[in-house]
């Protein structure tokens, strides 16, 4: 019986010796409850951007489904019918001219075309004083029936409102987050990998290696950064995902470089990684098998830092014409176009892309200061 219980105490022994720095982090995390829901948030904008991307959702983000600037549903139908109203009156209050013995006929076409804008009424084209109206309607529906039928009813309200080309903004703010998060995040791991591998050559051998690698370090941050991103633009010379995440990856890695190396610069001489060194073992695994886990952390806190400011830089980019092209939407894009539409007080689409960055943004960087918590050696 005894020989059983000392087993057992043995093998617990053995399990609890065998826990790695994962394994550790894991449950430390599980146990917090706030990283848990950020988690969770994180991964709901994940499947989002998966779904997003493989055009199961957003697929048709750019059609034109309601009325320009349709309010959002719990706003009421009332401002639409009162913009429509407002359209209306301003298309019958166009100046006339008075010896045009068309007036009144050009006048009424107007305010049934303006009609239907706001409505989505079709109105029949065809005049009964044509002498080819039938032969036009005949043709017409040869070809496939009445074009006016292929047009799709124009809806006065949506659940998050529309913009000015009457497209539905929660399906442009999914849509957005597909581009943003691609940008944010490659941008982020971009640099992060840049500044890490050059970070941990410089620290870890120092010399005349740290001398080169600094004045590299120098020179980019001699640049200001605006500068510097635009100039890396105007050498690539494209606009597109790629060459936004190259924009910004390749610029913004100095910051990872300077944390790391410094990290590094501490780690070499401890204990472990001269252990390590004394039974013989690489310089590459000491740098990154030995040395890297314990200042992952670092690595992870610069990767939430950087995917928000990355976001900032993509709007920068869309504004002064380096960023998304013409087609593509992104949240950057979003907020540029709210900028005309705050002045004629349509703020809906400033408000959706505003919270979607918010959210994933605040969720992001709470798990990602849980992730570094559970990581530091410091704190077990």
């Amino acid at each position: 019986m005894l020989s059983v219980l000392f087993k057992r105490k043995a093998l617990t022994q053995s399990d609890t010796a065998s826990s790695g720095l994962w394994q550790l982090a894991v449950r430390r995390l599980k146990a917090d409850r706030i990283a848990m829901m950020s988690l969770f948030v994180v991964l709901c904008y994940f499947v989002i951007l998966i779904l997003s991307l493989t055009g199961l959702i957003a697929s048709n983000w750019n059609k034109e489904v309601a009325v320009s600037y349709a309010p959002p549903t719990f706003l009421g139908a009332e401002l639409s019918q009162d913009f429509a109203d407002k359209k209306i009156e301003a298309v019958q209050a166009l100046p006339e001219n008075p010896v045009d013995p068309l007036k009144d006929i050009i006048q009424k076409l107007n305010t049934e075309i303006a009609t239907e804008q706001v409505t989505g009424t079709p109105i029949d084209y065809y005049g009964v004083t044509d002498p080819l109206a039938d032969d036009i309607k005949a043709i017409d529906l040869q070809l496939g029936g009445h074009l006016l039928d292929q047009e799709q009813q124009l809806k006065t309200t949506l659940a998050f409102g529309a913009d000015k080309w009457g497209q539905d903004i929660l399906l442009k703010t999914i849509k957005g987050a597909e581009t943003s998060i691609l940008v944010g995040l490659l941008s982020a791991l971009l640099a992060v990998v840049i500044g890490t591998f050059l970070g941990a050559i410089s620290g870890y051998f120092g010399g005349w290696v740290d001398d080169v690698l600094n004045w590299f370090y120098n020179i980019f941050t001699s640049i200001p950064y605006l500068l510097l991103v635009l100039a890396v633009a105007a050498v690539l010379q494209q606009k597109g995902i790629l060459s936004i995440v190259l924009i910004l990856g390749l610029t913004g890695w100095t910051g990872v470089f300077r944390l790391i190396r410094a990290e590094y610069m501490k780690h070499k001489s401890r204990e472990y990684v001269l252990a390590a060194k004394a039974i013989g073992v690489s310089h590459f695994r000491r740098m990154f098998v030995h040395i890297f886990p314990n200042v992952s952390h670092i690595a992870l806190v610069q990767i939430s830092i950087l995917v928000v400011a990355f976001i900032k830089s993509e709007v920068i980019l869309s504004f002064l014409g380096f960023g998304v092209p013409v087609g593509v939407v992104s949240w950057g894009s979003m907020l540029n176009e709210a900028q005309t539409e705050l002045i004629l007080g349509k703020w809906w689409q400033l408000a959706a892309a505003s919270i979607a960055m918010a959210v994933l943004v605040t969720a992001f960087s709470m798990f990602t200061d849980a992730l570094r918590d559970a990581l530091d050696p410091k704190l077990k």
